[in-house]
């Protein structure tokens, strides 16, 4: 087929890339003049496994092209609008400013029978006022909600094997044609069995927030029980180990540390909030700023160990902070709370040396007052405490003989990722949150 993809940051590029290897024709447009040269050349604008690879194959074959054009897309047959929706500046709400120059765009370009198909994660209601919309400036063409569930760091197998495929579609002759069309768009992955639900538009985009809002408080509720477990002097690991052999609760995202962040969980449960209360539903939602609180006191808490650890002041102290993205195998900064943690603390006095596999020239750009060093060695010579903030392999798979520049023999870890028994017989102070 032939496919355009609007917006070519992360959710874009990669929907390009994998449409592309997958057999189709894809144009991928961008205003970004800067962004549109490096993928054309082969180069991700941001670190994906996987992905450069990709951009390079699927270049070669002469399937994937990008541009600023927007006319270009005039002979697609199925347009993905895959921008970008931040929190509002001053609230909690989505910003659709993006999604809804990028659907105003489109319009002009659409032949019969085109369909236009929404990634992006909006509030519940969007895709139904983008219909209307739709209707009446250009009725030969129709509208999905087709949501994205990409993993940071598994994105590309994740669009090239979907757990799950949700059409959001009206009802109708017109819905029953928007689900074949996307069913020849994925159907690789509907060859391979891959579960397909169709629906109306209002439960395509509530599958999406609903899905962050479950896991954000899974991650929260065991992170609150750290809380409890550090007070009480029980072992949240443990505790986590027991309750996810319950086949109703799992031990997936059951790993207590410093909590989430990036891009979507963070400002999307926040969304979700804010339109409830636009619903007159905020009552139904509330829960969620809770889930809210407890992932942010993480950090707090974060800050408050390293002083305990340091004998109540970090002033003047040398520590070496290891991992800035949000999460391993990502470059991703966005609400990162390890980036934060670092922060504060040189706020608060500390000399604080970062590094990170791939996210120091990303951080740098938030952060520019933080001393970056590209090797774990350099960033704890000399350093008084180590924290470790990103469960990267690479840090895993340390071991204490590694931290012999340290001048102190404290570590703090923030993700519950080492072994403590290994550390403490290396003669090394180990804390971490929710552990005795």
């Amino acid at each position: 087929m032939k496919i355009s993809v609007i917006g070519c940051g992360y959710l874009g590029a990669v929907h390009a890339a994998c449409m592309a290897e997958l057999g189709h024709e894809v144009v991928g447009v961008d205003v970004d003049q800067a962004k549109i040269d490096a993928l054309a050349e082969g180069r991700a604008p941001f670190f994906e496994p996987g992905l450069p690879e990709l951009l390079v194959s699927a270049g070669a074959t002469g399937r994937l092209r990008f541009t600023t054009d927007m006319p270009g897309i005039a002979d697609a047959q199925v347009h993905f609008i895959a921008v970008g929706t931040p929190q509002k500046d001053g609230g909690h709400a989505a910003d659709l400013r993006f999604v809804d120059a990028a659907f105003a765009a489109v319009v002009p370009h659409l032949a019969d029978g085109s369909l236009v198909v929404g990634k992006s994660t909006v509030p519940i209601g969007t895709a139904a006022r983008l219909a209307e919309i739709l209707a009446e400036t250009a009725p030969q063409a129709t509208l999905a909600w087709n949501p994205e569930f990409l993993r940071e760091g598994f994105a590309v197998n994740d669009t090239l094997t979907p757990d799950r495929l949700v059409y959001g579609v009206p009802a109708g002759v017109e819905g029953e044609r928007a689900a074949r069309l996307l069913d020849e768009v994925y159907a690789t992955a509907l060859a391979a069995n891959t579960p397909r639900i169709v629906t109306d538009y209002a439960t395509a985009e509530l599958v999406k927030v609903s899905a962050n809002a479950f896991l954000a408080t899974k991650i929260s509720f065991i992170n609150a029980m750290a809380e409890i477990a550090e007070a009480t002097g029980a072992d949240v690991t443990q505790l986590a180990d027991a309750i996810g052999h319950d086949a109703r609760i799992g031990r997936r995202f059951l790993n207590s540390g410093l909590g989430f962040g990036g891009g979507c969980l963070p400002k999307d449960i926040r969304a979700f909030r804010a339109r409830g209360e636009e619903l007159g539903l905020g009552a139904s939602l509330d829960f969620l700023g809770e889930v809210d609180a407890i992932n942010l006191r993480r950090r707090d808490r974060m800050v408050e160990l390293t002083r305990e650890a340091l004998g109540g002041t970090v002033a003047g102290k040398r520590i070496a902070v290891l991992g800035l993205a949000f999460k391993p195998d990502s470059d991703d900064v966005r609400d990162s709370p390890s980036l934060d943690v670092a922060s504060r603390l040189h706020k608060e006095g500390a000399v604080v040396l970062v590094t990170d596999p791939e996210a120091i020239e990303t951080a740098r750009r938030q952060h520019p007052e933080l001393s970056y060093v590209p090797t774990v060695g350099e960033a704890v010579a000399g350093a008084d405490v180590v924290l470790v903030l990103t469960e990267w392999k690479l840090y895993r798979d340390l071991a204490p003989a590694e931290f012999e520049a340290a001048s102190g023999r404290i570590i703090l870890d923030g993700r519950n990722c080492l072994d403590p028994t290994r550390w403490r017989s290396a003669g090394w102070v180990y804390r971490s949150l929710g552990r005795p």
